[in-house]
């Protein structure tokens, strides 16, 4: 059998290579959705300042979730990642100095800075960053002129920033870091000796880094500087040891870059789920496409099967047969398509960290698990699949062999109806979960999986559901082509089996892309709408480089024509008393905003208590989010903050909110003070009565241009800004979906060129009969359209399994928002390739004498 095979390969080219290109391109498409999952898993930050440390020692981003039952010491707790850097406290500088292996501790202070030219800041690809002088060692930084800054007042500049700034040592500049302003004198330049730094430097002396950085007596990090000779792991664990008890973690090799770049950690479980969504997609599809291919493969070699069984051949022997084939032509396309997957991995990657999804620093990894993993994907299934697919074969009498080869045989079996079922259940499920349970950007988690459940259910019942829609659509297809129409329905009617075969590729590719194309669309006016309806500011006056100087607020309410203004602060927050049931492990949004103002700018309607009121450690609430917690307005909440501070608040305020905006409100200076930056980065300002809005524009850009790095915009470019960075999110999205369609797509041409270039025989016995060719050719187009009808209604059903509800979860609405030319552009393309895909090998057949092409093969 394994001579036989061997043969079958050489001779049965056309079946299996449509075979090895589904395998080679699914393998590859899975291989790259890997690495951005290990990527994510890994989250490697090769350190650049801190690259001098053997170990640092930083705040624990990860948090634990509270317990429902503080007394169940068995219950399974969640855990969420903080999003403000958790800093650590000043004093355990000196008991780490005191562990043995220990050169020498320093504490690590990094915060927005800018140096400014003509009152604006130096342009360039990044926002440059304020630090201690101490912490230049870390790097290491060595001064290429001048000297340290010993006192306040002096600051030393990394060499590139000096160029930009055309600063040189003695020269003063300005310098706005922490909200304010200064005048700075540069004491020297320094270097990172080749090292790549992302961000640009100014050191500051010791007094000024405490003042600007905004949190005295805490640091963003300690670099251990290792002993000569001092083993890395083992020095690591004394550190552990020394600060045992404390929020923070030890980090060494690339895991210390996560002490510069705290929000990777974040990001990285972003990638994860990006990665786990769509590769769960792409493995869902590829089984489906590589399955298909190959049972068509096999089915359209039946009358060959039934020779070796009528011949003598035992069904272990067909059977093997199969697997020997399918294995082989498995591994050499496993092999070919883990290249191009990692190429793939790549440079998505690359296209993520571009729009900033993921930061630049962290490194891409792709090991052998994601390979491993894309390989066994693409073997077990051609091997289920080639079990599955010649087990009819191997199981058919010899006597009854040859006869069945040229019959439609039966397809429907009960575990196949069991399955279809199964699969039919599954997706009403999370079409009800989408709809009743989901809620926002959430429901689009769902989306995916629902349209490959339903195609896999309609795939298992593809022939009865192709002879239904035939017999539908015989009368149309008749009206519109006559005989060639007549010859296309007969064909359908005797091969249902392989219509449905190459119809269920294009209902893939229909569906997958008609809804996930309009999810993002849907979900893109979803958020631009909810930004909308709570943006009440006519203008917002935003920090370019840090956070906004804190009399700034003063000066803009005291303007003429203004109603009222807020800062504006955003953050994340998780509720710990009393047990928040409806909590997950993304934890609230939170806004800051300023009593005085909140009123006026705040989109809320105030059902009890007054926004006023938040001054100190104070909260507003959603109303039923209150209820749901028991609590209002007088009544206390315990509150863990981003940066991990656990604060007390008393409820002071009750609103109405939408079920996709449930944030929590507190004073804009309490949540401001337990971010990263530390101040607030926005104003709103609501217009009074009868003021235009341009004129107040005007009046806020006048002010605005006394403080650096303050920038005014209307409400008009503000909802543009959003919209374009929803735009930019959602391009990612594309991507991702871009993919998986082109690969659909691929897939349709592949089963389709299959299934027209194995009929040479049948085109040319009736060329023999009568036929020319312009007759096959235009009963070849009427069974292109047919295919194309039914695979393009079958995937609009597909796709309205999810988009609906998914609408319905994110907008209210049963229709899904986006542009209209969406639908007509895939159904279009669809169309275009099943026509092109069957025409072609049908016009490359026809070209053979009829009677070369008749001869049994």
């Amino acid at each position: 059998m394994w001579r036989l095979a061997v043969a079958t390969l050489r001779f049965r080219r056309t079946g299996q290579v449509a075979t090895f290109v589904a395998m080679a391109l699914g393998t590859a498409i899975v291989l790259a959705y890997g690495g951005l999952m290990e990527t994510g898993i890994r989250t490697a930050v090769p350190p650049q300042r801190l690259a001098a440390a053997a170990v640092v020692v930083t705040g624990n981003q990860a948090y634990q979730l509270p317990r429902a039952n503080p007394a169940d010491r068995e219950e399974d707790l969640g855990s969420a990642t903080l999003a403000e850097r958790v800093r650590v406290g000043a004093s355990l500088i000196s008991a780490i100095q005191t562990v043995p292996g220990v050169a020498e501790a320093v504490g690590e202070v990094s915060f927005p800075a800018a140096v400014l030219t003509d009152g604006q800041p130096v342009a360039g690809a990044t926002q440059p960053q304020g630090h201690n002088w101490a912490s230049a060692a870390l790097t290491p930084y060595s001064l290429r002129a001048g000297a340290a800054p010993a006192r306040p007042g002096q600051v030393v500049l990394d060499a590139i920033l000096a160029q930009r700034s055309a600063v040189a040592v003695g020269d003063r500049v300005r310098v706005a870091a922490g909200g304010t302003t200064g005048t700075y004198r540069v004491t020297g330049v320094a270097a990172a000796g080749g090292r790549a730094i992302t961000r640009p430097a100014v050191f500051f002396s010791a007094s000024d880094a405490r003042r600007l950085g905004g949190h005295p007596g805490m640091v963003d990090a300690i670099g251990v500087l290792a002993a000569p000779g001092t083993d890395v792991a083992q020095l690591r664990r004394r550190v552990e040891a020394a600060v045992a008890g404390q929020a923070v973690v030890t980090l060494a090799g690339d895991d210390r870059g996560q002490a510069e770049f705290p929000e990777a950690k974040a990001d990285g479980e972003t990638l994860i789920a990006i990665a786990a969504v769509f590769g769960g997609i792409a493995v869902m599809v590829a089984v489906l496409v590589v399955a298909g291919t190959l049972a068509l493969s096999v089915q359209q070699r039946q009358r060959e099967m039934a020779l070796l069984r009528a011949i003598g051949a035992t069904p272990r022997q067909v059977r093997r047969m199969i697997l020997t084939e399918t294995l082989v032509v498995a591994v050499f396309a496993t092999a070919v398509g883990c290249l191009p997957g990692a190429y793939l991995g790549r440079w998505l990657f690359d296209q993520l960290a571009a729009t900033g999804l993921v930061p630049l620093a962290v490194a891409f990894r792709q090991g052998w698990v994601p390979a491993v993993t894309a390989a066994g994907v693409a073997l077990a299934t051609a091997l289920a699949a080639a079990l599955v697919a010649g087990r009819r074969a191997a199981m058919t009498r010899p006597g009854e062999a040859l006869a069945e080869a040229d019959v439609q045989r039966r397809w429907l079996s009960w575990g196949r109806l069991l399955a279809a079922l199964v699969f039919l259940a599954g997706g009403i499920a999370l079409a009800i979960v989408t709809m009743t349970v989901m809620s926002g950007p959430v429901a689009a988690s769902t989306a995916g999986p629902t349209v490959m459940v339903f195609a896999f259910g309609l795939a298992l019942l593809g022939p009865g559901i192709t002879r239904a829609m035939t017999a539908v659509l015989q009368r149309p297809l008749r009206a519109l082509s006559g005989l060639a129409g007549e010859l296309a329905i007969l064909n359908a009617r005797a091969q249902t089996v392989r219509m449905a075969a190459v119809a269920m590729p294009i209902m893939l590719a229909v569906g997958i892309a008609t809804a996930l194309l309009y999810v993002q669309t849907t979900q893109v006016a979803a958020a631009e709408r909810a930004y909308t309806e709570t943006l009440r500011a006519e203008v917002v006056l935003t920090s370019t480089i840090g956070g906004l100087a804190p009399g700034l607020l003063g000066s803009v309410q005291r303007l003429p024509g203004v109603a009222g203004a807020s800062e504006y602060v955003t953050s994340t927050g998780f509720i710990e008393s009393p047990h928040d049931r409806a909590q997950g492990e993304d934890g609230w949004p939170l806004r800051g905003v300023t009593a005085d103002g909140a009123a006026q700018t705040a989109a809320v309607s105030v059902t009890a208590g007054t926004l006023a009121g938040l001054r100190g450690n104070t909260v507003a609430l959603p109303a039923q989010h209150a209820r749901e917690l028991g609590r209002g307005v007088g009544d206390t909440i315990r509150m863990r903050l981003g940066d991990r501070a656990q604060v007390e608040l008393r409820v002071v305020a009750l609103y109405a909110a939408s079920s996709g905006d449930q944030a929590i409100m507190l004073p804009a200076k309490l949540l401001a003070a337990h971010t990263t930056v530390g101040l607030p980065t926005q104003i709103l300002v609501r217009a009074a009565p009868g003021a235009g809005t341009r004129r107040l524009t005007t009046a806020l850009t006048q002010l605005a241009g006394r403080w650096p790095g303050v920038t005014v915009a209307d409400r008009g470019a503000l909802a543009a800004a959003y919209a374009g960075q929803q735009q930019t999110q959602a391009w990612v999205n594309y991507l991702l979906v871009g993919m998986i369609v082109a690969y659909t797509a691929i897939s349709v041409v592949n089963t389709l060129v299959l299934a027209t270039a194995r009929r040479r025989r049948e085109f040319a016995l009736l060329r023999l009969t009568g036929s020319t060719r312009g007759q096959v050719l235009r009963m070849m187009s009427m069974e292109g359209v047919l295919i194309a009808v039914i695979g393009i209604m079958l995937g609009t059903a597909v796709s309205a399994t999810a988009l609906v509800p998914f609408s319905v979860a994110a907008s209210g609405s049963l229709m899904p928002s986006g542009p209209w030319w969406i639908y007509p552009a895939v159904i279009g393309t669809a169309f275009v390739l099943a026509l092109t895909a069957t025409l072609l090998p049908t016009w490359q057949a026809l070209r053979s004498p009829p009677a070369d092409a008749a001869a049994p093969t």
